[in-house]
């Protein structure tokens, strides 16, 4: 470390400075014991707590109960499937094996895991819990130095002194885990007594342990670091642990290693001042475009609006209006009538009225006013016969169908051309289907439906006349998409394909997301389980419940047969294979190895082949005798020259093995043919291939993601071929989905 970096590194930061960052994720308060989750994000002691409680309500009496794990997914074995099933069951009964794969009704360990609302991935925290997790001490140091800063002018007082004569405290002893003031710290440290030993600092409320002591074994101190899981460690943990085949260093290195680490990129951080207060401006100003911006699209948004409710407003009044004159109308029309009518009531209206006129006696006035008089009774009779009211109480013409303006409302949005979308390539996967993902950014605006666009661009199968053909680089579309993906079928294998995406609204698409490319494997996708029946050791292989992962845990039962490790042997391969057979055609699957097994051999085995490991248990097998162990010896390479009844890949430690080249196998490079064991190691794919063309006696290793051929040699497949796997220590193989479903299903 320079000078320079020794004097940056010992700069002050304002404590107030850094607030945002001992703030918790999920109360927004300082945090308050914090602990450190495996993703080495902090979180407040209770605030975990209260996550389990919420995820998982029983999670606090974890051991008082165990979950079985799911009954088997049904599916007809082939007969090859059963006489080996039927073969290993014989052997055990006859002593030469003992299967504890055949065991029923096993438990499996609790798993308990929470979200973490640092990176939203989800934790697993083991059958432990809370207590598996360290306490950040540092960022509880860290806190409490931004409190006392907070509190200045609140002193922290002696613990000893009694009122009246209650002193400030001038020290804080870390093994008393109180405060003094001078006069007491005398008198409870006298000089020549152990007390006069302990450690003491400034005055402070937080009391941190002065060693840091293993969660899982609560008796040892930490005095390693794990590489792999990026947390300090015992020595039992190394020994036998859950850290028994990860990388682990001393601390003194660690520390050293990850303080040089964190100087430098403070350096770089500060040597990049002027750059980030550039960069800082360059944000301010465009947070303040951005609010000017938006504040404009309001302002015209709700110009709009308004002009739409002023216009609105207008034909409602309108409307109303005339609903209300032909209401008046026919009241009155009505009323008209009633009147009218009631006129023909006796000794009332104009039957009272004519009632008074025969009281006439004079002949000449009688006849002069009673002519008018039976005109009008004769019209009142005559609608007394036939009525019909004045006026309809109906107002059906008046009904409004706001229906379709409804819709257009409904549907109602911004103008523009939609944003493109891009394609997911974490989740999309190609085989002889593909399954396309696509997302929208965070902000985006509803859309209508997408359209997916794929063409081939060619591949190693096809002949020059095809590529100059109609189906070489034309785009082709699927249906409209109404969701986040879809599934393209009828993909040709061993062929180079683009896919491409385009969102829709309102008749109007958006550009096309970026081109991607994928792959396709050479033989169509091949569907199996792993099986928990032939051979599966139950001691150290664990199973989940889909039958898709198989994790290896170096346990108790590692430990005990590593005794024998002294005469020059080594601990044995637990094997797994799938539970369906292949006895003709080409056949791909692929899956993934996490990086940190220890030691996995993938391929292919014959059921003889299978037959001999599982009658023939090791618990400690030679190097000599694995044709595939990576070991250099002259005996091995003759054997290995001839055609074996089973192919097996080395990986490990986020390493392949490439095997040595023969007369019948071929590599991928032509430095991996030579006998150099470093050019023969290669990075482990993410995702590993297999193809097993069975008719032509053929295996190939591929790196999935990119579909180079690794490594390919002759197999003898005179019987029944079955996917295998063999681990020994930590170790996992997650199968893809697509090849434990078969057929993809959305």
């Amino acid at each position: 470390m320079t000078a320079e970096m020794r004097r940056s590194s010992t700069v002050a930061v304002p404590i107030k400075n850094i607030e945002r960052e001992l703030i918790c994720p999920i109360c927004k308060e300082l945090f308050t014991h914090p602990l450190i989750l495996p993703c080495q994000h902090s979180v407040c002691h209770k605030c975990v707590r209260e996550l389990l409680m919420q995820n998982h309500e029983d999670s606090f009496d974890a051991g008082s109960e165990c979950s079985l794990p799911g009954s088997p997914r049904s599916r007809v074995p082939s007969p090859s499937m059963e006489r080996l099933d039927r073969l290993v069951r014989s052997g055990g009964s006859r002593g030469s094996i003992s299967s504890p794969g055949w065991r029923r009704g096993s438990v499996t360990p609790r798993v308990t895991t929470i979200p973490c609302p640092g990176c939203q991935h989800d934790i697993d925290l083991g059958e432990r819990g809370i207590s598996m997790l360290f306490r950040n001490f540092t960022l509880e140091s860290i806190v409490e130095r931004y409190r006392q800063a907070a509190r200045a002018a609140v002193a922290i007082m002696c613990n000893i002194c009694k009122p009246p004569q209650l002193q400030e405290a001038t020290k804080s002893c870390m093994d008393c885990k109180a405060s003094y003031c001078n006069e007491c710290f005398k008198l409870h440290h006298p000089w020549g007594t152990p007390k006069a030993q302990h450690e003491y600092v400034g005055p402070t409320t937080n009391f941190r342990p002065k060693v840091l002591m293993c969660p899982e074994h609560e008796m040892e101190k930490v005095n390693m670091y794990c590489e792999v899981c990026r947390r300090p460690v015992c020595h039992l943990c190394k020994l036998g642990g859950s850290h028994a085949n990860h990388k682990v260093t001393s601390m003194s290195s660690a520390y050293k290693i990850l303080k040089e680490k964190l100087a430098k990129s403070i350096h770089y951080l500060i040597s990049k001042e002027d750059q980030v207060r550039t960069q800082i401006t360059e944000l301010e100003l465009l947070i303040s475009q951005t609010e000017e911006n938006g504040q404009l699209a309001e302002r015209r948004a709700n110009e709009h609006f308004e002009r739409l409710f002023e216009t609105l407003q207008e034909r409602k009044s309108e409307m109303l209006r005339s609903i209300e004159q032909s209401r008046n109308r026919r009241l009155d029309q009505l009323k008209g009538q009633v009147e009218e009518y009631q006129g023909m009531l006796e000794n009332s209206g104009l039957v009272g009225y004519a009632q008074e006129v025969l009281k006439e006696t004079d002949q000449s006035c009688f006849v002069q006013t009673a002519k008018q008089l039976h005109i009008r009774i004769q019209k009142a009779t005559e609608s007394l016969r036939t009525f019909h009211p004045a006026a309809d109480p109906c107002f059906d013409e008046f009904v409004l169908d706001t229906s379709r303006e409804e819709t257009l409302l409904k549907e109602m949005c911004f103008g523009g051309v939609p944003d493109p979308p891009l394609i997911d390539l974490s989740n999309s996967k190609v085989y002889n289907e593909a399954l396309i993902c696509w997302r929208l950014s965070d902000d985006h605006l509803p859309t209508d439906h997408h359209v997916v666009e794929y063409r081939r661009l060619g591949g190693p199968s096809q002949s020059p006349s095809q590529e100059d053909g109609e189906d070489s680089g034309v785009w082709r579309a699927t249906d409209r998409v109404y969701g986040p993906s879809t599934v393209v079928s009828d993909l040709e294998p061993d062929s180079l394909y683009s896919f491409r995406v385009r969102s829709c609204r309102n008749s109007m698409f958006s550009p096309y997301s970026p081109e991607v490319t994928f792959h396709t494997p050479p033989a169509p996708a091949f569907g199996f389980l792993f099986s928990d029946k032939c051979g599966f050791s139950t001691e150290r292989l664990i199973l989940n419940k889909r039958r898709d992962t198989v994790e290896s845990v170096a346990g108790m039962a590692f430990l005990l047969a590593a005794e024998r490790v002294q005469t020059g042997s080594y601990i044995g391969l637990d094997y797994i294979i799938g539970d369906t057979g292949i006895s003709q055609g080409r056949h791909y699957w692929a899956f993934k190895v996490e990086p940190y097994s220890y030691m996995v051999k993938v391929g292919v085995a014959s059921d003889s082949k299978l037959l001999e490991w599982f009658h023939n248990p090791r618990d400690t097998s030679s190097p000599r005798y694995d044709h595939d162990s990576g070991h250099d010896s002259g005996s091995e390479d003759t054997c290995y020259e001839l055609s074996q009844p089973f192919t097996l890949l080395t990986l490990g430690m986020g390493k392949l093995f490439i095997p040595k080249a023969s007369s019948s196998s071929s590599v991928s490079t032509a430095s991996a043919a030579s006998g150099d064991p470093g050019n023969r190691m290669l990075p482990m794919p993410q995702r590993l291939g297999v193809c097993l063309d069975y008719d032509a006696c053929r295996v190939y290793f591929y790196d999935a993601d990119t579909m180079r051929c690794l490594y390919e040699r002759q197999v003898d497949c005179s019987g029944t071929m079955y996917p295998a796997f063999g681990l020994m220590g930590s170790g996992k193989v997650q199968l893809e989905e697509f090849i434990t479903a078969k057929r993809l299903t959305f």
